[in-house]
């Protein structure tokens, strides 16, 4: 929970209308891939770019557990086909 602390600012942050919020989901800081089911109910992203953090492969996996889990997501909110 590293950015825990940044919660306070959305307390009292209004945000303008129709804005939408990303969530970094995804990290580039760890070789862990995150499970889909993470990141099935937000709009989700990358919390940062790759950058050479960590291994290509790894970045792809991540990525690709990124667009299963936004395919679940959508499946589960009937979205999906």
């Amino acid at each position: 929970m590293r950015h825990q602390h940044e919660m306070d600012v959305w307390r009292t942050t209004k945000l303008a209308p129709g804005t939408i919020l990303m969530p970094g989901v995804i990290s580039h800081a760890t070789n862990i891939v995150e499970h889909p089911e993470l990141v099935a109910n937000v709009v989700g992203g990358a919390d940062c770019g790759m950058g050479g953090r960590v291994h290509a492969e790894i970045g792809w996996a991540k990525l690709a557990a990124l667009a299963e889990g936004a395919a679940l997501g959508t499946k589960t909110l009937g979205g999906g086909s």
